[in-house]
């Protein structure tokens, strides 16, 4: 359960210099501070904390650190402040903060959300008429360039337990979309990916593992132009619904480096700047259906 201070109490000695916070306190206002955890004890990191004024104002915002700790400087008044994690019951209470104080709020504790938790073991095939696989990479270090492959499919197998679950995914290199067609085909060529010679893009997972609520890790080999790389999605989960069978939904995220495939074509501004940078993300919105 979470325990703020309330109206009245103080927290450390009185007025202090902030040395044993976690960032200076200002001249004109106080400090808050706190840590989130889980049900089981654990710091929760990424935790998203905002902290509303009694005009209902949004005055600081914040993600907790990887051992679960925030802070947050406010000039002295009343405050509430809201906790918030995928795949957790978000937490609002109200603190006060004074001059010249440290309001130290003490474990945040969040109680996992049920509708959250891993999908109905099964195999789930990819929606792709409600899938997308989308990427991005930078041009000449001024701007984006979005893009997608409009003809993959894919199967996701979510075991007991959860860290035995596998996904295999096939994307058709040729179905490249920037919405150029120049680009397109010089996407598809040898100086890129070469579709004559390398049909697919294949993607099959090697590991499963939970990061905290609805927050997984998916360890996998990526085999692109002919080579074989690991890489990690960050992977989101959505939750379940049911609508024509029973649907699981996922976002998932990545980066790779283009010359780990050898994909290694490149032109020079005059001053040394890539025309095409060496990071490409990648995104997956994944959609998949139970199979009755």
């Amino acid at each position: 359960m979470l325990r703020f201070l309330r109206r009245g109490e103080r927290a450390g000695r009185g007025a202090d210099t902030g040395r044993h916070a976690l960032m200076p306190i200002p001249l004109t206002g106080g400090l808050l501070s706190g840590q989130v955890r889980d049900a089981e004890g654990r710091p929760l990191a990424g935790a998203e904390i905002s902290v509303f004024d009694r005009s209902t104002r949004r005055v600081a915002h914040s993600d907790s650190d990887q051992f679960g700790f925030f802070c947050a400087a406010v000039v002295p008044g009343e405050y509430r402040v809201r906790a918030e994690a995928g795949g957790y019951h978000s937490v609002t209470d109200a603190v006060e903060v004074d001059w010249g104080k440290h309001a130290q709020l003490g474990q945040v504790t969040m109680v996992p959300d049920d509708t959250q938790r891993p999908p109905t073991p099964g195999v789930y095939d990819i929606d792709q008429t409600h899938s997308a696989v989308r990427f991005v990479a930078r041009h000449i270090a001024l701007s984006r360039v979005y893009g997608r492959f409009n003809d993959f499919r894919g199967q996701i197998q979510i075991a007991e337990p959860f860290e035995d679950s596998h996904v295999e995914v096939v994307i058709e290199a040729a179905s490249v979309d920037t919405s150029v067609e120049q680009r397109d085909d010089h996407l598809r060529s040898a100086d890129f990916l070469d579709v004559a010679k390398f049909p697919q893009l294949r993607f099959s997972s090697t590991r499963f593992s939970q990061r905290g609520g609805n927050r997984w890790l998916i360890d996998g080999e990526l085999t692109l132009h002919g080579l074989t790389s690991d890489v990690q999605l960050e992977t989101t989960f959505l939750g379940m619904q049911e609508w024509n069978g029973v649907r699981a939904g996922a976002v998932a995220r990545t980066e790779l480096h283009r010359e780990h495939f050898t994909l290694n074509w490149q032109q020079m501004l005059s001053r040394g700047v890539p025309v095409v940078g060496s990071t490409i993300e990648i995104t997956l919105d994944v959609q998949a259906t139970l199979k009755s």
